[in-house]
């Protein structure tokens, strides 16, 4: 049994300490996924918090049949999606003659000089069906190994590859559409 699962077992009986240990473990990777669902850092934040109230609360619960992680990023998606069901928050960016609305937010993880094309690649995320943007942000942001993506989504390895397949080609529609004279002076 590994440290995580030990930690869960322990929150189970109502150890903070463990609480406390698993929380460390896991916030950072909780956060980071929840700010590419929901582009905000107090959304995010707010997720986060969620998750962990429901991973104290229901760690007894957990019967070991998936990895620690698996079963908290499930928490942390189904988590997220909720949230952004409930409303997003926009601001609007210009290109040529055209505006489309950006997310509103800065990835932790993109670099300075990249912000813009940063926000514009989570815009395209976000158009992308549920199970595609799952998938991507899973796979591409948060680099979780494609079986353990299946597992968070509950689906089998054949269907995570083929919502890839497909989310890129629909990802580089909505890039497309952003940047409509990109591939044109390329070459």
């Amino acid at each position: 049994m590994g440290k995580a699962n030990e930690l869960i077992k322990l929150i189970g009986e109502g150890d903070r300490d463990a609480f406390q240990k698993l929380y460390q473990l896991f916030s950072e990777k909780v956060y980071n996924t929840a700010i590419s669902y929901t582009h905000n850092s107090s959304d995010a934040e707010e997720v986060a918090q969620d998750v962990f109230t429901s991973v104290f609360r229901n760690a007894s619960k957990f019967q070991g049949n998936s990895e620690v992680s698996t079963w908290i990023y499930r928490i942390t998606v189904n988590t997220s999606l909720n949230k952004i069901k409930k409303g997003k928050r926009f601001s609007f960016l210009k290109f040529g003659e055209q505006e489309y609305d950006v997310p509103d937010f800065e990835h932790p993880g993109a670099l300075m000089e990249q912000k813009e094309h940063s926000a514009s690649l989570f815009k395209a995320i976000d158009k992308l069906p549920e199970s595609q943007k799952t998938a991507f942000i899973l796979s591409y942001i948060e680099e979780l190994p494609r079986q353990e993506v299946a597992d968070v989504m509950e689906v089998t390895l054949k269907s995570v590859e083929s919502l890839l397949q497909r989310g890129k080609s629909n990802l580089r529609k909505n890039l497309e559409n952003i940047y409509p004279n990109r591939r044109k002076s390329k070459k």
